[in-house]
Parts: C-alpha cells; sequence; structure tokens
C-alpha cells in the first residue's frame, strides 16, 4: 500500500497498464517523506550513495554548513548517472546555472571523493608534482578562512628536486595559510631560477656552492612586478627571509646534509632599505573632500550584506567604522579589531582603548571628541543586540561568520566598503581649481581606509600642534616619523615661495623682492624673517652680529609668514619690559625693548596694509602660501634658533 503523498505522486507518473510489481519497484527508489531539515540518497546507486555520504562527512569535517535543501536539489540530477564521482568532474554543469550553492556542495563533495580514492589507494600526495592545498590542510586567507577552491600549486616550476621536496616537506610539517605558501613558492621558484643558470643547474646537493647561493640572491633582490618596475625593498627582503628559513628547515630537518658548507648566507645578502619619498609623504585625504564625504554617509553600505544583519544594522555599523577612521586616526586593523568595551571615562573625558599591532603595544588611550564618543555608543547598543558569531563576543566589529578566519571583521571587507561607497558617490570634487575655474574631480582611488590616518595627522599638523603631541596621537617610536606629516610636497613648497618671494620688505616695510632660489638661501637664517647678512647666512644663522635683534638690521628681510612669529615676539619684548621696569632696570635696558617693540610693530604693520591692499583672491593665495611655509619650517628637523632676548652686560 502506498501513503497518501506517494499515491499521489504515483498516479501523476505511472504509465498506462502499470502492474503493482512496477509500483513497488517505483516505491522502492522513492524518498520518504521529509521534513525541512531532512534529505534521503535513496534514489541513489549503491556506489552513489556511499560516495556522497562520505564526501558530505569530509565537508562536515573541513567545517563548512551543510544545507539539506541543496543536497535535496543534487540528489535527482546524480540519479541519472550511476558513475562513479571519481570518475567525472562536473555532472551539474547547465543544471543550477543562477544556483551556486548546489554547485559549491558537488564540486566539494566530488573532490572529497577524488581524494579518498587517492588516499587509499596507498599514493603519497606529496610526491606530486602538483600540490592540493586544500588537500594538503591549507587555510585560505579570505573572510570567511575557508578554502573555495582546491587550489593546485605547481611545483615543477622549481627545477632543482631537492628544492621541490624541500618545499612540500615544510608545507606538510607547518601548514602554513595561502598567502604565506604564496610567498614560500615564489622565494623558492626565484631562488630557483637564479641556481638554474649555472652550470649544473643547481639540481644535485652535492655540487652547490657559494656561486649558487649568490645567485639566488641576486634573482630575488631584482624581483619585479608585471608592469616590469622593481619590487619594494620590503616585499624583496621579505622573500629573502622566507628562502633562508627554507634553508634552516632543511638543515634542522637532515634534509641539506649533502649541501656543502659553501653554500650559505653572506652577509653582504641584504637588500638595503629605501628611503623614503617626500612626494609621497603627504596621502592625506583633502578636508573639503572629507566634508562631501560627510555629507553623503547615509548611502555608505548601500546594498552590502554582511552574515545576518539587516541594511539598517550594515548601515550603523559602516558609519561607526568610517567616524572612527576619519576622527582617530588608526590604522584599518586597530579599528575593525577594536575591542566592545573600548571607551573609558575619566571624569567628563572619554579615551579609546585601542591596541597598536604594528608596534605590538596593546591597550593604548586616544582622546575622543564628544560627537565619535556618541556615535560609538550608539553603535555599541546596537551591538549589544544583533546576532553575531561566538567568537566575535570580545570585539565592536564582529566576524561576518563563525567560519571567518579571524574573530572580528576583517580589514579586507573595510576596505571593500569604503572602494563601493567611494565608486558610487554622485559626485567628489577636489579643491584644485581648473583652468575653466571649476573644481576638478578628486581620485577616488586616493580614498581608503588608511588615508584617513594621514589626513588626521596632517590636521593637526596644519594646526601647528606640537611635535612632541603628535607624536603621542599617532603612537610613533620615533619622531623622524611624525615629522613626514609636517612636510609638504615640493612642488606646493615651490609654489610658496615663488609666491611669498614676492613679498619681501625691509625693516621699513620697503619693497625687496627677490628670486626663489635668494629667498629659500636665506629663508632658514633667522626665526622672524629672512637674513642677507654675509656672515650669518654662511653660518647658518648662529652668527648674528646684533644678536637676533632683527626689527633694528638693515640685513632683515620679513615676508608675511613671518606674521605669527613676530607678533609672537612682540608680546615677549612686553613681558620682557614688564620684567625690567618691575626690576628698576636701567633706561637703556627699558629703551631698547620699547624700541624693538616699536620696530616690529612697525614690520608688521606695513605688512598687513599691505596685504589689506590686494584683491581678495590674491591675498586669498599670499595668506595660503605663507601657512604652507610655516607648516614647512615647523615639520623641519633642524635645531630653532634662540628666541629669548640677549640683553647687554651693564656698564
Amino acid at each position: 500500500m502506498l501513503c497518501v503523498y506517494h499515491l499521489r505522486k504515483w498516479n501523476t507518473q505511472k504509465e498506462p497498464r502499470s502492474t503493482t510489481a512496477d509500483a513497488v519497484a517505483w516505491a522502492a527508489r522513492q524518498a520518504p517523506v521529509l521534513d525541512s531539515y531532512r534529505f534521503s540518497l535513496i534514489q541513489l546507486s549503491p556506489l552513489l550513495r556511499l560516495e556522497v555520504t562520505y564526501g558530505l562527512q569530509r565537508r562536515d569535517e573541513l567545517g563548512s554548513p551543510l544545507d539539506p535543501r541543496t543536497v535535496r536539489q543534487i540528489g535527482p540530477v546524480l540519479a541519472r548517472h550511476n558513475t562513479s564521482l571519481a570518475m567525472r568532474d562536473d555532472q551539474l554543469a547547465g543544471h543550477f546555472e543562477r544556483q551556486l550553492n548546489p554547485h559549491c556542495v558537488f564540486r566539494q563533495v566530488a573532490w572529497s571523493v577524488r581524494r579518498g580514492y587517492v588516499e587509499f589507494s596507498g599514493t603519497d600526495p606529496w610526491g606530486e608534482d602538483r600540490l592540493d592545498l586544500r588537500a594538503a590542510g591549507l587555510k585560505s586567507t579570505s573572510r570567511t578562512g575557508r578554502r573555495r577552491t582546491a587550489g593546485v600549486a605547481d611545483l615543477s616550476v622549481l627545477p632543482q628536486p631537492w628544492l621541490r621536496d624541500l618545499l612540500r616537506r615544510r608545507t606538510e610539517a607547518e601548514r602554513p595559510n595561502s598567502d604565506q605558501f604564496g610567498r614560500w613558492l615564489r622565494a623558492a621558484t626565484l631562488a630557483g631560477k637564479g641556481m638554474n643558470r649555472l652550470p649544473g643547474g643547481g639540481r644535485e646537493l652535492s655540487s652547490l656552492g657559494f656561486a649558487h647561493m649568490q645567485a639566488a640572491f641576486e634573482e630575488i633582490a631584482s624581483d619585479r612586478r608585471r608592469d616590469g618596475k622593481l619590487c619594494g625593498s620590503k616585499f624583496r627582503s621579505d622573500l629573502l627571509g622566507v628562502f633562508f628559513q627554507l634553508l634552516d628547515f632543511g638543515r634542522f630537518a637532515g634534509l641539506l646534509d649533502e649541501a656543502p658548507g659553501s653554500f650559505a648566507r653572506h652577509p653582504s645578502h641584504s637588500i638595503p632599505k629605501e628611503d623614503t619619498n617626500e612626494e609621497e609623504i603627504g596621502k592625506a585625504i583633502p578636508e573639503p573632500v572629507i566634508a562631501q564625504m560627510d555629507a553623503a554617509l547615509d548611502s555608505i553600505a548601500a546594498g552590502i550584506t554582511y552574515g545576518d544583519l539587516s541594511d539598517a544594522e550594515i548601515r550603523e555599523m559602516f558609519q561607526t567604522l568610517y567616524v572612527v577612521l576619519r576622527d582617530c586616526g588608526r590604522r584599518p586593523l586597530e579599528v575593525v579589531s577594536l575591542p566592545r568595551n573600548c571607551l573609558e571615562h575619566d571624569g567628563d573625558d572619554v579615551e579609546l582603548i585601542w591596541d597598536n599591532h604594528k608596534g605590538r603595544r596593546l591597550r593604548r588611550r586616544l582622546p575622543l571628541s564628544r560627537e565619535t564618543v556618541e556615535r560609538i555608543k550608539r553603535w555599541q547598543q546596537i551591538r549589544d543586540e544583533i546576532p553575531a558569531p561566538r567568537h566575535s563576543d570580545a570585539y565592536l566589529f564582529p566576524a561576518i561568520s563563525d567560519y571567518s578566519g579571524v574573530a572580528h571583521m576583517n580589514s579586507v571587507s573595510l576596505s571593500a566598503a569604503v572602494r563601493n561607497w567611494v565608486d558610487t558617490l554622485p559626485e567628489l570634487l577636489s579643491d584644485v581649481v581648473g583652468p575653466d575655474g571649476q573644481l576638478v574631480p578628486f581620485d577616488r582611488s586616493l580614498i581608503f581606509p588608511y588615508a584617513f590616518r594621514h589626513s588626521f595627522a596632517q590636521r593637526f599638523a596644519d594646526a601647528d600642534t606640537p611635535l612632541d603631541v603628535l607624536q603621542s596621537l599617532m603612537d610613533h617610536d620615533d619622531p623622524k616619523t611624525t615629522m613626514g606629516y609636517y612636510r609638504v610636497t615640493l612642488e606646493r613648497k615651490r609654489k610658496a615661495v615663488k609666491k611669498l618671494s614676492l613679498m619681501v620688505t625691509d625693516r621699513h616695510g620697503a619693497a625687496k623682492p627677490c628670486s626663489p632660489q635668494a629667498y629659500e638661501h636665506r629663508s632658514v637664517a633667522v626665526p622672524f624673517g629672512g637674513c642677507t647678512e654675509p656672515s650669518n647666512v654662511k653660518a647658518g644663522g648662529q652668527a648674528c652680529p646684533l644678536r637676533f635683534q632683527c626689527a633694528g638690521c638693515g640685513f632683515y628681510r620679513p615676508d608675511p609668514s613671518y606674521l605669527p612669529a613676530i607678533e609672537d615676539q612682540i608680546n615677549s619684548l612686553r613681558s620682557d619690559r614688564e620684567t625690567a621696569q618691575a626690576m628698576d632696570a636701567a633706561d637703556f635696558v627699558i629703551g631698547n625693548l620699547t624700541a624693538q617693540i616699536a620696530a616690529y610693530q612697525q614690520v608688521a604693520a606695513t605688512m598687513r596694509d599691505g596685504l589689506t591692499a590686494l584683491p581678495d583672491e590674491e591675498r586669498a593665495e599670499i595668506e595660503e602660501a605663507a601657512s604652507i611655509l610655516r607648516q614647512v619650517r615647523s615639520g623641519s628637523a633642524r635645531p630653532l634658533l634662540p628666541l629669548s632676548v640677549v640683553r647687554e652686560a651693564a656698564p
């Protein structure tokens, strides 16, 4: 007897004059009535049934989710074939063109079956020239942490058999992730290519010598990118270190016992670090561009899916990420790995608790503004209510799933979200005026999460924040690193010098324009302006005959960029005069201070009158150029000249 479900199905599928025996045979091949969380393999041949069961067990061991609905979709297609899964590549082609999940499950099940046949046949998977990374247990560095494709590495590119065996054995012993293995393979490939140029190709361990090591070093040191440009020194140094680590493993494991002692690293085998190009320091996103991004913040994360979060929750999360990037200046990894309790209150002040992964300094503190604190608190409330992976409980920004390689959000996900958002903005203008008088579009490729760190630092440098304060905010070990943010590009500096060289005056306010070259030569001489006195210029500003009483010197050449310094000097002289009067100092001392104050006031007033007389557009350009040169001087590594007044001894 058939149940109601199967009887109805039999009546819709039976052929004319079907017998009871036909119905019994048909029923034996039909799956029972299943709940949503069940599936049946009864419709498959006995061999396929065992193979699919084995493949699903392997899938479960690898930590991949198992969806019964997907297996029910695959079953009817497999039932049309009686051949082994190990003998076919893909029998589902064309059946699920728009359904990727059945394809992925089938490929993994078929791969597991094929690997099972290899393992049980006694074949050594490590003895092949083609290394299956999934069979080797290498994890992917994708945001899920799982390897979605087999990822076969071709080891036949290594001409030396001992080098192939060495790479296989280290991979088997240490199980690196795919990125690490990629560096191992690239370093070994370059080294093998270099040694292969020598007679014998370095194929025999006993024939190796210093020449082979030198050839391997030269090949790695000259590694180039696809566009033909030389790879960065840090990248090439890392590859060289990977190759030497590979050799060290071989010696410890006894795989290089036959290699002569001359096949060893020499102190000359090192790649020098490259000097930082000053033109590449200024990667800050201009403030006008950031203001436009702030205005379009509601559109961030549009169309992005992230785990089980709703669209509103995803938008709130990425808005918080953006605000933290913009206002805190932390590196992307430091932002995505923030702890859930990242705010620490000290009275009315709130500090951000974060970890400096690069410097290996944990629980660092950064003062926060009220707006930033409110944004983080708002997300913290949402974070407590959203569904998130268990291993993400300690982090403010959770991982995308339980199978993620890291417990917090991957920085790659943050970069992708920022890139997608920026690319969809209808308009993004720079602060540069084109030939037609309109603002030119901003290069959107310059906007990425790390660039906000440069913007944060440049924001404080432009505000004349002291070097030690900015160094602390950036958590830099070396102040030279912080100094780079005070510098501007050489092109902007040259333009500023060209403008201000025409605004130079003498101490009486008479115009004394000069060439940009002459301006550069003497602009570092004194703290309150330029100096053309030959002996003082030659001594770098350390041999002033008048002891830096610049306003009374005929060689004094100020310009508008020194106005703030001149005003500070006037205030300092006034304070000194008050002190001198309180001490009942001699009249000539007080008179000297009064004369200097009057002279500096005249210089400042003359320059202000000159700026006021300029058209608005030209005055704005001069003020911008003056601001740029002040940034240059504040970021200079040279020691500043003394700013205190040196008084003559009383007779």
